[in-house]
């Protein structure tokens, strides 16, 4: 809406026309910075007003969260028993917000926010009709293990083919006629354009390698993965949601990077899009949107955002990361994440393997709870964790 609105008032500027020169104003919106700063600024104001609505809605509906019995998780369920019966389906609240921001604040038909965009919907989707399942069934088990990864990595491989194929992404079917080829695709350093399939890291300033087309298959992998990994995160109130952000905001600054030429090209050396800028109009829409839910969401949480919204987070993180071409970045920024998914995947493997346990219960979270830190200390140093790693992420991009 806004970008449309500069647009109208350009073409009335540019012939002259009174009510136009008084309203100089509107030129403000051409600034992805200014319509990044409204949409996490308007999806923060959307969550906070809609939030109690919300609440009362799922409340109303009997949707509350089912709790895993004692003889599941044994002493964790006597510290968790008081959660039972809150709210859940609350992602619906983010989702419903960030794309109520970036319809408003972006361009919405920019190929990478619409990408993230309907990955992130797609994801939250497939969560809504996990969590509905948990709920009419009043079990802490939803889809099948089998269901859920095989409709994740279905999105997962339509929003890979798209970033690989589309041209304004990728550069693939670029030229005379259609769009500029020096201006279609991302570029590593003055006049070097790169291959979509190109593997980039912050510390080398070439590509590591080359996968070509079968990048489908790795970006699908980082979206199955990351949707995953939020998933897992989402255990205790408020920890997936605050890690979010930090993830969001860091996306956001390299999105903003990568979409200017002297900052990218000639400063820092990364990958450079004419149109991925635009990116982080979404991206702070998301952190703007976890700001807000996290006012519902924190210790004790009035509402749990579910598998619909950290499905949806996970996915657009993934989808992000991909856009940026900052994919290996992703396991610094998004560190917390990577914590919580290794923490279960060592604990299943040394399980089968040895028969023992690393942990006295992963995802790793819940370790530190039954080692004796109540679960406010756990959620805040998680969250400063989230922040360090992303700290460290950015710092990186200039080290080489």
């Amino acid at each position: 809406m806004l970008p449309a609105i500069f647009d109208f008032w350009f073409k009335a500027y540019e012939h002259g026309e009174a009510w136009a020169i008084s309203c100089r104003f509107l030129n403000l919106f051409q600034y992805i910075t200014f319509r990044a700063a409204s949409a996490g600024l308007l999806a923060f104001i959307l969550s906070l007003f809609f939030g109690p609505w919300v609440i009362r809605k799922l409340i109303s509906l009997k949707v509350g969260q089912p709790i895993r019995s004692a003889e599941e998780v044994h002493k964790l369920a006597e510290l968790h028993g008081g959660k039972l019966g809150t709210p859940t389906m609350g992602g619906v609240l983010i989702l419903g917000t960030v794309l109520i921001a970036t319809l408003v604040c972006s361009r919405p038909l920019n190929p990478f926010v619409a990408v993230c965009a309907c990955t992130m919907g797609a994801c939250g989707l497939l969560g809504l009709c996990d969590d509905y399942k948990k709920v009419r069934e009043k079990k802490s088990d939803g889809l099948s293990g089998r269901t859920k990864l095989f409709w994740q990595v279905v999105i997962a491989l339509i929003a890979a083919a798209f970033i690989y194929y589309k041209p304004e992404i990728s550069g693939i079917g670029a030229g005379v006629g259609q769009i500029d080829s020096g201006e279609a695709g991302f570029r590593l350093g003055r006049n070097n354009p790169i291959d979509i399939g190109a593997i980039c890291f912050p510390l080398l300033k070439t590509p590591l390698f080359n996968l070509h087309a079968f990048v489908i298959l790795f970006f699908a992998l980082i979206i199955v993965g990351c949707s995953n990994a939020v998933n897992l995160t989402d255990g205790l109130d408020g920890l997936a949601t605050g890690c979010t952000i930090s993830a969001a905001l860091s996306y956001a600054l390299l999105a903003y990077f990568a979409g200017h030429y002297f900052m990218a090209v000639e400063y820092l050396v990364i990958p450079h899009n004419l149109y991925i800028g635009e990116l982080s109009v979404f991206l702070m829409a998301l952190a703007g949107a976890c700001f807000g839910f996290l006012w519902f969401n924190c210790h004790p949480a009035k509402v749990f955002m579910g598998d619909t919204g950290s499905l949806a987070i996970g996915g657009a993180l993934g989808t992000a990361a991909i856009c940026t071409k900052q994919e290996l970045l992703l396991v610094i920024i998004g560190g917390v994440f990577v914590m919580e998914a290794l923490s279960v995947i060592l604990q299943v493997g040394s399980f089968k393997l040895r028969k023992q346990r690393i942990f006295k219960m992963s995802p790793i979270h819940h370790h530190f709870e039954l080692l004796g830190w109540h679960e406010s200390q756990v959620i805040v140093r998680f969250w400063i964790l989230s922040i360090m790693f992303a700290l460290f992420g950015l710092a990186i991009l200039k080290i080489a």
